[in-house]
């Protein structure tokens, strides 16, 4: 299924969806560790970001109970380049993509997450919508970014 991240500066990307769908808003940030991305989905210093992962491969581990910060995510989404079809991992109860499904949180991948992290560190704070579906307007999607408070 088409997504679209659309940034308050004009910038869109166009991906796939690798989560809940719908549409979800909120400032964007990035985060370069290479590990640790459930714990990132649960960490409440991210509550009401989209946090993109910079590293290129995400979930290939899976998720599990054992590695949460919070009782549930606090993300408002979720931006990946790639998308693991693997959970290898021993603890794993599941998929990248089952665990947002399940808590409901819109996701976006196929993009390209090292570009969007550039242009996030050279102009500053950036709200954004990420948006999945059919007929996606890029135009419609980046005014709605720049009416978020």
């Amino acid at each position: 299924m088409q997504a679209i991240l659309a940034l308050e500066d004009g910038t869109w990307f166009e991906g796939v969806a690798a989560g809940a769908q719908g549409e979800t808003s909120g400032e964007v940030v990035f985060n370069t560790s290479m590990t640790g991305y459930q714990e990132v989905l649960t960490d409440p210093s991210y509550a009401g970001q989209i946090v993109t992962m910079t590293c290129p491969e995400i979930g290939n581990y899976g998720v599990s109970s054992e590695d949460v910060e919070s009782r549930k995510p606090q993300v408002a989404g979720f931006i990946i380049r790639d998308e693991s079809p693997v959970a290898s991992n021993w603890r794993a109860s599941g998929t990248l993509r089952e665990y947002l499904i399940a808590n409901d949180i819109v996701a976006i991948s196929d993009i390209d997450t090292r570009a969007l992290t550039r242009r996030l560190r050279s102009g500053g704070v950036m709200r954004g919508v990420v948006a999945t579906g059919s007929g996606l307007d890029p135009a419609a999607l980046v005014e709605r970014a720049r009416s978020i408070p």
